[in-house]
Order: structure tokens, then sequence, then C-alpha cells
């Protein structure tokens, strides 16, 4: 009951954020919101910061400012003020959970602040992204592959596949009948297309070794078992230009921060468990 009423609080609020995507969706591009007024729920003064973080989460989420918008977000945070003060008259802020997924949250927002902080401290050059979707594009090649493939446990139930495909045995029938890999075996083995660069580098040099319509003659080996695999055809790769990639590049650089961020304040930490 209790997870079922947190829900409906969740939903509440969530409908009031809707509503002012739809209406601004709907309404004529306007100038800048006028300044929010003053707003007083029985006697509490909404602070003007609420008004402010709830723009800037919409503004991030592509929804301008518009008059609709903000008098949307003025209701949501009147539906907010209006049961929170219902839920301290019932004491429920002394819930000591209620107290706990409180604090929880509070540090939820001091952490998404400082890692923002460190972003920004420490901004990510184009010229450092360039490096990486350079050394990206030399690892994905020229050329893609449309491949199958069989994995088994072990090199000779390999070898006894490669003798009954050198017998006229069908591919896709055998990848069904005796392959493990659950995400291609369904599919004959089918990987679909892709450049080598994909694979791990057994398997990876492998194909790249093979011709349009060649099957190995050798199981390959990696760490998942023994493969059989065969290239079906052979295509030139158009990798995505820089200016394509270059925001994936950017998210995937800010994450690889943060984590080395995080591990060093780790390390550096003193952590007692008694």
């Amino acid at each position: 009951m209790q997870r079922t009423l947190r829900n409906l609080a969740v939903a509440l609020a969530a409908g009031g954020l809707a509503f002012a995507a739809v209406a601004q969706d709907k309404a004529p591009k306007a100038e800048k919101a006028a300044a929010t007024p003053k707003v007083v729920v029985n006697g509490v003064t909404i602070p003007q910061a609420r008004f402010e973080a709830m723009g800037k989460e919409l503004d991030a989420q592509g929804h301008p400012a518009s008059a609709e918008r903000e008098q949307a977000i003025k209701e949501e945070l009147v539906n907010r003020e209006v049961l929170a003060q219902a839920a301290k008259k019932r004491g429920l802020e002394k819930d000591p959970v209620v107290r706990a997924e409180m604090d929880m949250a509070g540090q939820a927002v001091l952490v998404r602040a400082l890692l923002e902080n460190e972003v920004k401290a420490h901004p990510i050059s184009d010229a450092d992204l360039q490096k990486q979707y350079d050394q990206f594009k030399a690892q994905m090649g020229t050329q893609e592959y449309k491949v199958r493939h069989i994995l088994v446990d072990k090199e000779d139930e390999a070898k006894a596949i490669i003798d009954q495909l050198n017998k006229g045995a069908d591919f896709a029938k055998l990848a069904k009948e005796k392959s493990k890999d659950p995400g291609s075996k369904d599919n004959g083995g089918d990987l679909d297309w892709g450049p080598a660069g994909r694979y791990v580098k057994p398997f990876a040099d492998a194909v790249q070794s093979l011709k349009k319509g060649e099957t190995t003659k050798a199981p390959v080996k990696t760490d998942f078992g023994y493969h059989v695999i065969q290239v079906e055809d052979i295509r030139p790769l158009k990798v995505p230009s820089f200016d394509e990639m270059k925001n994936q590049f950017r998210q995937r650089a800010q994450q690889q921060q943060i984590q080395k961020f995080v591990a060093e304040l780790r390390q550096k930490a003193k952590v007692d468990e008694r």
C-alpha cells in the first residue's frame, strides 16, 4: 500500500510536467516568460529557486519557456506544497523510513551537483575528441562483413561441424541445432552486418582472413568457446563523420572522467566497517 501511494505521488508530479510539455508544444513560440509572481500556500511562500529549478529541468528536456509552461510549473509546485503540508500535518516526515528516503534524495541532488561541477571544471576539448574518433575509425577498418557463426564448447565438436559443412550441410541449419549462442542460434547463427572491430581479436582476425562465401577451415578459439565462422558478404564500411559522432564521444569521455574522479575519491577515503 505504501509503495502504491508513493507511486501515486510520483504520478501526480509527472502529470504536471507532462501538461507543461503539451502546453508549450501547442502554443506559439513566446518571448521570455514574465517573472514568476510570488505564490503563497496556506501562509507558506514557495521559493523562487523551485520555479527556476523546474524551469531548468524542462529547458534540458527541450521545452522552451512560455506563459503556458510557467503556469503549469506554478500549478505543479502548488500541488506539491499542498501535499507536503498535508504529509507534515500527519507527522510523516518523522517516520524513520520517510526520513531516510528524504535524506537519500537530498544526497542524490548534492552528488549530481558535484559531478556536474567536476565536468564543467575540466572540459573535454574537441581536439581530444578528434583523437578518440580517429582511433575509433582506424579500429573499424574500411570494410564490414555479414557473418554467421556456430559456437560450441569443445574443439572436437567444432571440427565435426566443419566436416559436415565440407560435405554440403547447411550452415544455418547446423547453427540452429548445435550453436550455444542464444543471441544468434535461432537466426541460423546470423550476426548481421558489422566491422571486424566489433568482435574479440581472434574472431575479428578470422573474419578478416576470409573471402566472401568462405568458412573457417579450423575452429577459432575465444573466451566464449570454439567458433565456426562463415562470411556471407563483404561491403565498404561507411563510418559516420566526426560531427555526427562528437556528442557520443563527449558523453563517453565524461563518463570515464566521472568514473576516474569517483575512483580517486574512494581511494583517498577512509572507510570503516564495524
